[in-house]
C-alpha cells in the first residue's frame, strides 16, 4: 500500500498509548508496506497542533494525497484500523 501513512499520536505517560502503539504493531505486521510516523506530542507540538490533536493516543490514517481518511481518538480495534487502511488505498 504505497503512499499510505499512519500517524500515532502519543504521550510519555498515556496507559493507553501502550495498547495502541499494540496494534499498530499488529497492522504492521499485517500490512508490512504501512509507513507509521509515532509523535510524541512533547517532543513535536507543532505537528500534533496542526493535526489539532487534543489527547492521546490519536491515530490519524491519510492517503497519498495527504487526505485524511480516518481519525480516532483512543485505542481502535485491529479490525476498526484495518478497515480504516482499506479506505486509504
Amino acid at each position: 500500500m504505497p503512499g499510505m501513512k499512519l500517524e500515532l499520536y502519543t504521550s510519555a505517560f498515556c496507559g493507553p498509548c501502550h495498547a495502541a502503539r499494540a496494534v499498530v504493531a499488529d497492522a504492521r505486521a499485517l500490512v508490512p508496506a504501512l509507513e507509521v510516523d509515532e509523535a510524541d506530542v512533547a517532543a513535536r507540538p507543532d505537528q500534533a497542533e496542526a493535526r489539532d490533536i487534543r489527547s492521546t493516543p490519536t491515530i490519524v490514517v491519510t492517503r497519498d494525497d495527504g487526505e485524511v481518511v480516518f481519525r480516532a481518538a483512543g485505542v481502535p480495534s485491529l479490525d476498526k484500523l484495518l478497515g480504516a487502511m482499506a479506505l486509504a488505498v
